[in-house]
């Protein structure tokens, strides 16, 4: 940290809120200009600018598991074109041993130019629909190799001085099923990136070069000193959990994390040691997006208006096993690391709870489930069809956990169901919550979501991405676990089966899935829940009269409208007795 001073608080103010509106202005056009549900509905995007040494000085409101593996993208792209970018440049990579995440994660880069000197970049980042590979959607678990999921971009450049490398251009066209679909989001990118170039050059004009490099250190330096204060709020010490994946949908057994989380005093150290080994599918990560995650992590946890940007990273140390699914060495496939992230997030912040007891909920959904519906139509051009479908947040020590939202860490949004049916290759059937699936507490934890979905087409091919189902959310303060997640096949039919949670199959017309996310972890004990909050989900649907009784000790009268208090006050009294006497309860 170069220094806390900032010179001239309002003119520090009017520059921080102008940066962070400018990476917003460009995400909303990324949003507004978009081609596939993906990105447009379903916001699986993210935008920032940087400093001319490539450093973040803001970003956006949107996929925070990605922001923080920009830098590393914006470190390959220094080392490879350094001393030639020019103005008019275009940058892309996606390569994830060479600054990327996973392959449909394809990085944007613009340089930006003031009075001939380079001043910053735009940077992008975007899901695409897909990138080739042999699976629809190129996120398929069972992907066994990075040379089976897509075509591979190490940092090139797209554009040179104002001229697009259309040979370039067409070459990744060619290697993917819907080519119209990846020009047209790729060009949503260079949209929001030139938005973000003259963005950059007015606020240079505004203060001058000098006064903006010096306004965008004491930004950086003002974003450190706040999270250097936060954790010392903390107790020092040593903190440790582990949590799992259930499986690397290959037939593993438990996939374990393992983190221990040292805070002294205005830092913080997270170890990985001991974490699963890179597993033989597509479930590894980078060491890049295993940074995003912490980071995401503590900036949930500290809860306040902390600028994301590059000063933010720097009271954090990282032990990262090489050859881990943390951080997976070539040819791992990596298509399907965004599970990693989510199961990151959890196991750190089961770690910090002791540490900030007051601001840590219980387990969420464990992430969104992915299903890609790939379809080959009868002329020979293919469709990918993606439904992210997010589950739930656990129990706050303060409130009750919310429903159908996306994990800390995605900022998401559910596909919508009109999207999903507009290509006529699906319908929905159903689409909702089920009661008694988030996890008993004194504060429950949120329901889990499910989606009926008919596939129309023959021959579809259909690839899941979904956990929690053996590993429940887990709850904290004595709250219980949620629900687990299921997928299942032709759901009352004769042929019903539960499938397994990462499966890959092909389909026939008329062939009917029902996806359930995870229910998220309770808070505190359920028998002290209020009464009339449970009387409530009653009413609401979340809690049946059953569940009511069983999990939270509160009969209901034969109206199922109204609290029986005689009846609640001896199952309450009698879940006293099984606690402190368990002999006489047993007996």
């Amino acid at each position: 940290m170069t220094s806390n001073i900032i010179q001239d608080p309002a003119t520090f103010e009017v520059f921080r809120n102008a940066v962070s509106g400018l990476a917003d202005e460009m995400a909303i056009t990324i949003l507004r200009t978009a081609h596939s549900q993906i990105v447009a509905s379903s916001m699986d995007f993210s935008a920032a600018v940087c400093d001319s040494k490539g450093r973040i000085i803001a970003q956006a409101n949107t996929c925070p598991v990605h922001l923080g593996s920009i830098p590393e993208a914006m470190d390959a792209v220094l080392s490879a074109f350094g001393d030639s970018i020019h103005d008019g440049d275009v940058y892309i990579l996606n390569d994830p041993d060479l600054g990327g995440m996973h392959l449909p994660d394809i990085f944007v880069i613009a340089p930006t130019y003031h009075d001939d000197q380079l001043l910053g970049f735009s940077v992008t980042v975007v899901n695409h629909t897909d990138v080739g590979g042999w699976a629809a959607g190129s996120m398929a678990v069972q992907s066994t190799s990075i040379f089976g999921e897509g075509i591979q971009i190490p940092p090139s450049r797209l554009t040179d001085a104002g001229v697009t490398n259309s040979a370039f251009f067409e070459l990744i066209l060619r290697n993917v099923r819907e080519p119209d679909m990846l020009r047209g989001d790729l060009q949503s990118q260079l949209a929001a990136c030139y938005a973000g170039n003259a963005g950059l050059r007015a606020l240079a004009d505004k203060h001058g070069r000098t006064d903006f490099e010096r306004l965008t250190d004491e930004l950086l330096d003002y974003s450190e000193a706040l999270v250097r204060h936060a954790l010392t709020e903390a107790p020092d010490g040593v903190y440790a959990f582990d949590d799992q994946i259930d499986d690397d949908g290959l037939g593993s057994g438990p996939i374990p994390f393992r983190v221990r989380a040292t805070i002294a005093g205005s830092t913080i150290d997270f170890d990985f040691a001991g974490s699963s080994d890179q597993v033989p599918s597509a479930l590894n990560a980078t060491a890049s997006f295993t940074r995003s995650a912490c980071y995401a992590s503590v900036q949930g946890v500290l809860g306040t208006d902390i600028p994301a940007n590059s000063g933010f990273y720097r009271p954090f140390s990282f032990e990262i096993p090489a050859g881990s699914i943390l951080s997976g060495r070539r040819p791992a496939a990596r298509g399907a690391r965004g599970l990693v992230a989510y199961r990151i997030i959890d196991t750190v912040l089961g770690a910090l709870a002791p540490a900030f007891p007051d601001r840590v909920p219980a387990a969420g959904d464990g992430g969104p489930n992915s299903v890609a519906v790939g379809v080959t139509e009868s002329q020979g051009t293919s469709a990918v069809l993606w439904d992210i479908l997010c589950g739930s947040w656990g129990a706050t020590p303060t409130g009750d956990g919310n429903d159908g939202i996306s994990p800390l860490g995605a900022n998401l949004a559910n596909t919508p169901v009109e999207e999903l049916e507009q290509s006529g290759h699906v319908r929905i059937d159903g689409y909702g919550y089920l009661p008694d699936t988030g996890g008993p507490g004194t504060y429950r934890g949120g329901l889990s979501t499910f989606r009926d979905m008919t596939v129309l087409h023959d021959g579809a091919t259909v690839q899941i991405r979904s956990d929690r189902r053996t590993s429940r959310a887990y709850g904290l303060g004595g709250g219980k676990e949620g629900a687990p997640s299921a997928n299942i096949l032709d759901p009352g039919a004769a042929t019903e089966q539960l499938l397994p949670a990462k499966p890959h199959l092909t389909v026939t017309a008329g062939s009917r899935h029902r996806q359930v996310t995870a229910g998220g972890g309770g808070y505190g004990d359920p028998f002290e829940r209020d009464p009339q909050r449970v009387l409530d989900d009653v009413l609401d649907g979340k809690v049946t009269v059953a569940g009511a009784l069983r999990d939270y000790g509160v009969a209901l009268d034969s109206s199922s409208t109204a609290i029986n208090s005689a009846e609640t006050r001896v199952a309450r009294e009698q879940h006293v007795r099984a606690i402190t006497h368990p002999k006489e309860a047993l007996s």
